[in-house]
């Protein structure tokens, strides 16, 4: 998990520098519990508006700023988690979070072309994996701000309780309702390598249509959840079943035009797959692995969650 640096411990200088080397802290808190980089982004432009709104002598009273940082983006975050569930509710298809490339791969992510700054790139670990994502979506607002700023940043809970408005107990337990959600979905670990041989081979199946090797590679309980958005073609309903699933993608298969090529690529840390069509990412998959099965896959179309892998 993220250690936690910076906000709260000594007072720093108020400066435009030191203020601004909070930034990737606050991106990094914000992308966790948000689930979507363009809203993150929007939540610290926002906190800095609002440390930026105070007159000098407002900002020297404060002791921390880096801890009044993290504490404006942490309410602002849910604020937006509890307005986002009514989005949702109106979103076309599934909602998956944002998926990140890998570092090196991190490309164009503002308009006009300008380069994403480095600050503002997520540390990858396995609290941004797509399936611990996932089931943070699951969680209360209150849930998600606890546990992600106890159990992955560190904060103590009368910290938490402070941020969130809440008594330490109530935050403690907040915290620990979000574990038991954390274990109860979480399969068994599975070894990074051989769960990137198992990636490998869905590939290698997939691209040859052979359904039985697929069907072999699925767990039959299997689940394929795609994100258009209503902005690209894509299957609404979550596929169940791993034979299912098998057919499915055999069809996709069949279907493939010829500029597009699958290839594999790192998906929030984790080896996943994605399709470009003439060097443009048009979809992202992310895959849980259970033992020696793949028990979900997630194909994320939207293109407004892919400008970061886009590279025409």
């Amino acid at each position: 998990m993220t250690t936690r640096s910076g906000p709260g411990h000594g007072r720093p200088d108020t400066g435009l520098d030191a203020i601004m080397s909070e930034r990737r802290q606050l991106i990094n808190l914000t992308y966790r519990l948000l689930g979507s980089l363009a809203e993150a982004e929007d939540a610290v432009q926002e906190t800095y508006a609002r440390w930026y709104a105070m007159s000098q002598q407002q900002q020297d009273a404060i002791e921390s700023p880096g801890a009044w940082l993290t504490t404006v983006a942490s309410r602002i975050c849910l604020n937006l988690l509890g307005s986002a569930r009514a989005r949702r509710e109106t979103y076309v298809g599934e909602w998956i979070p944002e998926p990140l490339p890998e570092r090196t791969e991190w490309i164009i992510g503002r308009p006009g072309g300008t380069t994403v700054d480095p600050a503002d790139r997520i540390t990858l670990d396995e609290s941004v994996n797509l399936a611990f994502l996932v089931v943070l979506e699951s969680m209360t607002p209150a849930e998600r701000v606890a546990f992600i700023l106890h159990d992955v940043f560190r904060y103590s809970f009368a910290e938490v309780a402070e941020i969130v408005g809440r008594t330490p107990a109530a935050c403690r337990q907040l915290a620990s309702s979000a574990r038991r959600r954390i274990r109860a979905s979480q399969p068994s670990a599975t070894p990074a390598a051989q769960r990137a041989g198992i990636v490998r081979d869905f590939k290698q199946a997939w691209e040859a249509k052979d359904i039985d090797a697929l069907i072999a590679l699925l767990d039959p309980d299997a689940t394929a959840i795609a994100d258009g958005g209503g902005l690209a073609t894509t299957f609404l309903r979550p596929i169940e079943g791993g034979e299912q699933i098998a057919h499915a993608w055999v069809e996709i298969a069949g279907r493939v035009p010829g500029n597009m090529t699958f290839l594999e690529r790192t998906v929030n840390g984790q080896l996943g797959l994605v399709a470009q069509q003439d060097g443009v990412t048009v979809t992202v998959f992310a895959f849980e692995v259970a033992g020696d099965r793949i028990k979900h896959i997630w194909v994320v179309r939207n293109p407004e969650k892919l400008r970061r892998w886009t590279t025409g």
